[in-house]
């Protein structure tokens, strides 16, 4: 038991840490997704009602993002949404892992060490994500 419980907590982060750098693309889509249920919510749509208008909200997100980096001719401008993707998951991969860290160490210096480079690594994962999924643009 005390060579498999330290292994486990070592998959159990790494299993954390992929996820999070595979859903980091789909942070702000999900803030809208989660934050518009929760209005629909309390406006009296029900259970129903408020999953299907947050999966709504979060699927036009997504897929407006994807056409405006596609259809957009200026550069400054593809650059703005795709800051606008990327911002999101990098306080996503903050608090993510600020919170692995909290376990791990003790010493709150190095918490936010890490938490830093965990912000960092996922604002570039999401950064080549989005870019890697949007269509070349116009040549000349």
């Amino acid at each position: 038991m005390i060579i498999v419980g330290p292994l486990l907590v070592i998959t159990g982060i790494g299993f954390l840490c992929w996820l999070l750098f595979t859903l980091a693309v789909f942070a702000l889509p999900f803030f809208v997704g989660l934050t518009t249920g929760i209005w629909a919510f309390h406006t009296g749509a029900g259970v129903l009602g408020c999953i299907a208008v947050g999966l709504g909200a979060a699927g036009a997100t997504f897929g407006i993002g994807q056409l405006a980096l596609a259809y957009v001719p200026w550069t400054w401008l593809r650059m703005l949404i795709v800051v606008l993707y990327v911002a999101p998951a990098t306080v996503a991969g903050y608090s993510a892992t600020h919170g692995i860290a909290l376990i791990a160490m003790p010493a709150p210096i190095w918490q936010t060490i890490f938490a830093v480079v965990g912000a960092i690594a996922a604002s570039i994962a999401a950064f080549v994500r989005i870019t890697g999924k949007t269509a070349p643009g116009p040549a000349g």
